[in-house]
């Protein structure tokens, strides 16, 4: 702390009284010290440093050791790992924990609850990411070149086996989860990845990512794989998107025939079965018609051999009735129809037939 900082002294002075040299020369070490006893044995009784002060200025100067020395204050966020002669020990929880002082025993305080986030593929955030071709470009099972960038996340699950079985967890689960997404991709056609297998090329990487680091007993628990670009090659990109519009468009046409398809087919179906209810209806009312007939004509066959003479008659007259019942002609018996006035039929000559229409011709200018 600067002199000109403390309290205590004026005139360029310190806590100890003026500063010795004047204000241009450094303090003297050992003035300073001789000054602090002066000052510490005229403030103890009888002006002497006796043993009482010293034992307790020693359990103090002790106390103060002891509790910076012997004990470590670990994070929410940490788990602490207790070293003793470069031994793992024992592990210490969040809080005030105490500990043998260096080097007897050492801790390592990892934070086993952050998220941690690898990028490959790309680097940066947001708008600022930068690609990098020689981890994202990679080969598809038909000999396609498709370029991924994708993130893992991950966090500690043993603090021990993070600490010890691993040099370089940063380093080591980038190598891990680039190898498992070429083997992945490698495994897979180009065209699932581009569209519909982005979700299962995720959980088949994590899965694979999360196998490779227990094998290694890495202590690491992979939490999500997150694909963030998947694309053609830029030098090719433009005809993949091509080929994908031509694929859309046949999609959308297959669709539009198949609702064709189920439209007219239901309707075709419904007006056979309409055609075959009118036949069929057909087909009962001709034979009830004909078995009606047929039991008509029985039973006047019937009355007929009982009575042929009457049944004769009734017959002629029923037909005559029916042929004459529609016509507008009379007739008259000669024997009988002596005393008939005959008329004029006013209502027929009342009957105007209607002019032909006559031709239109074209206005003369």
């Amino acid at each position: 702390m600067p002199w000109s900082n403390q309290s205590g002294g004026g005139n360029g002075g310190g806590p100890w009284g003026p500063r010795p040299g004047g204000p241009d020369q450094q303090p003297n070490l050992e003035e300073i010290l001789r000054k602090s006893q002066d000052r510490i044995r005229q403030a103890m009784p009888g002006g002497r440093m006796g043993g009482p002060a010293v034992l307790l200025i020693a359990v103090i100067v002790m106390a103060v050791v002891g509790f910076f020395g012997f004990t470590v204050r670990v994070n929410p966020d940490e788990l602490g790992i207790v070293l003793r002669f470069g031994a793992y020990t024992r592990q210490l929880p969040p809080g005030l924990n105490f500990r043998l002082p260096y080097p007897i025993e050492e801790v390592e305080l990892p934070k086993v609850t952050r998220i941690n986030r690898t990028q490959i593929g790309m680097r940066g955030l947001s708008d600022r990411v930068r690609d990098v071709p020689e981890e994202s470009l990679m080969l598809t099972g038909d000999e396609n070149i498709v370029d991924i960038d994708f993130v893992v996340l991950w966090q500690i699950s043993d603090a021990p086996n993070f600490l010890f079985n691993i040099q370089n967890p940063e380093v080591t689960v980038k190598d891990v989860a680039e190898s498992a997404m070429r083997e992945i991709v490698g495994q897979n056609d180009i065209e699932p990845i581009l569209t519909a297998a982005r979700a299962k090329t995720e959980s088949e990487v994590q899965e694979l990512i999360q196998k490779i680091l227990d094998g290694y007993g890495a202590g690491i628990q992979v939490n999500q794989v997150q694909l963030q670009k998947v694309d053609p090659p830029a030098e090719v990109i433009d005809a993949f998107r091509d080929v994908q519009a031509a694929r859309a468009d046949q999609e959308r046409l297959q669709n539009e025939a198949q609702t064709y398809s189920n439209r007219v087919i239901p309707e075709a179906r419904g007006e056979a079965e309409r055609i075959l209810q009118a036949a069929q209806g057909y087909r009962d009312r001709v034979i009830a018609e004909a078995k009606g007939e047929a039991d008509r004509f029985e039973s006047v066959l019937d009355e007929y051999q009982k009575a042929p003479e009457v049944t004769r008659k009734r017959i002629f007259i029923e037909t005559m009735q029916e042929v004459l019942s529609n016509t507008d002609k009379i007739i008259i018996d000669e024997k009988g129809g002596s005393g008939v006035v005959p008329y004029l039929p006013l209502s027929e000559l009342q009957k105007q037939v209607s002019p032909p229409p006559t031709p239109q011709t074209g206005g003369q200018e």
